[in-house]
């Protein structure tokens, strides 16, 4: 089973890597979006309610929307590091 905090480190590595590349504003709104999340400015993910396989399809949703391609290239070198998750493409 897949630990909470895996998700969390996920997560924030997710937004931290957005904010590279589209800029600390967008990127931390787009995650702020996702109701489930608590993101502070820096993109660290502080809180994931509910189910975290649910919040964080939500957060690639909100990225993929703005970026597309680029999102799913970065999420597979990150991806990679967390084996455990299982996400849907």
């Amino acid at each position: 089973m897949v630990d909470i905090e895996q998700y969390r480190a996920l997560m924030t590595e997710v937004v931290q890597k957005q904010i590279v590349i589209l800029g600390p504003n967008i990127s931390v709104l787009k995650a702020r979006n996702v109701k489930e999340l608590k993101v502070q400015d820096d993109g660290v993910v502080t809180e994931v309610s509910g189910d975290p396989q649910v919040a964080f399809q939500k957060l690639m949703d909100e990225y993929v929307a703005l970026s597309g391609l680029i999102v799913r290239n970065i999420l597979g070198s990150i991806m990679s590091k967390y084996p455990e998750i299982k996400i849907n493409q």
